[in-house]
């Protein structure tokens, strides 16, 4: 485990706290050492701070997913509005935890991210020529911008996220609206509707494809 932390009396505090759960723990104190260690350490997971020296926490995150690095990353900060939260997430973390925090509960979240295992998790999902930036919030079929709604790019984006995977009405209707529409299932269809309208038709593809009775799939090559 790598801990990067520039705050010293907490990095060792947290050190403690992990090896008395069990794991074996490097620190850093800054995130330009924290990224190199990250690099070429073999980390199973990094703890990494948001406010450091010489390269924030955000940037770390950033440059290891960048390099295609799928090491867990769980952020911690005393950062605690939700857009912080989200910026992180969008950055390609895999968990954000708040100060003041429980150590048990840390080397809890940190055994639920070894058991995911460091599979890949890109900032930028990808389908063939489909792209969608979560942070920018930006889709494009190739270089042509395509502008959604704020509810058709989450339905998109919960797609492109289980690309190659069929996923039931009822569960976009559970993650995108989050049972909002009275549990409506015709909703989905309407939405998946202007979605092909706007990601497939103009450039005579079918990225998302109806399963009859099963839901629906978006091709992992973007059709």
């Amino acid at each position: 485990m790598l801990v990067v932390e520039d705050e010293r009396r907490l990095a060792a505090a947290v050190q403690r706290g992990l090896q008395a759960e069990g794991f074996a723990v490097d620190l850093a104190h800054d995130g330009a050492d924290g990224l190199h260690l990250a690099r070429t350490g073999g980390y199973d997971a990094v703890v990494l701070d948001i406010m450091l020296p010489r390269m924030s926490g955000y940037k770390v995150c950033e440059g290891l997913r960048a390099e295609q690095n799928w090491v867990p990353v769980l952020l911690l900060s005393a950062k605690d509005g939700e857009y912080d939260q989200a910026d992180g997430l969008d950055l390609g973390a895999d968990d954000y935890m708040t100060k003041p925090f429980s150590y048990v509960v840390l080397a809890a979240r940190l055994r639920a991210l070894l058991r995911r295992g460091a599979v890949p998790r890109p900032a930028v999902l990808r389908a063939g020529d489909l792209s969608l930036d979560p942070g920018s919030r930006a889709v494009r079929r190739g270089d042509a911008e395509i502008e959604l709604t704020a509810r058709e790019f989450s339905l998109l984006e919960y797609l492109m996220r289980r690309a190659g995977q069929v996923v039931p009405k009822s569960e976009l209707l559970d993650h995108v609206w989050d049972g909002s529409e009275i549990g409506d299932l015709n909703v989905v269809e309407v939405y998946v509707g202007y979605l092909r309208r706007k990601i497939d038709a103009p450039f005579g593809r079918n990225a998302v494809q109806t399963l009859r009775g099963a839901g629906y799939l978006l091709v992992e090559d973007g059709g």
